[in-house]
């Protein structure tokens, strides 16, 4: 039996508006702000939220070993494009030289890694 439902994901980050307008024009939904954070809602999947973090560091990629961090796989329909959109949002590629794998790894403005994810 469950104890809890996932609520949300909150990324701590060092601009929250900045980085649920990035996801914003990735997945789509409205940007609510709040006093201490911001939600981006009206979209499909589980909710992201967005918190500042005072010295925020980004995870490093490839991740070093022993120092294994979350990331989020967005589910796309059309990898080349999705790509296009990431980076034009202001994603960065992380690790994309395989184009015959159904993923490629990306990190956004504020430095968590995510992945594209052919669907």
């Amino acid at each position: 039996m469950a104890v809890a439902v996932l609520g949300a994901v909150v990324l701590d980050c060092p601009d929250p508006v900045a980085l649920a307008g990035f996801y914003a024009g990735l997945l789509g939904g409205k940007i609510e702000e709040h006093e201490d954070w911001v939600d981006l809602t009206g979209g499909t999947g589980t909710p992201l939220a967005f918190q500042a973090a005072p010295g925020f560091v980004p995870p490093k990629w490839p991740r070093p070993e022993g120092s294994q961090q979350f990331h989020l796989d967005l589910t796309v329909p059309d990898l080349d494009a999705a790509e296009r959109e990431a980076l034009a949002l202001g994603a960065t590629v992380l690790e994309a030289d395989d184009r015959e794998r159904t993923f490629r790894v990306y990190a956004d403005p504020a430095g968590h890694p995510f992945c594209l994810c052919a669907g």
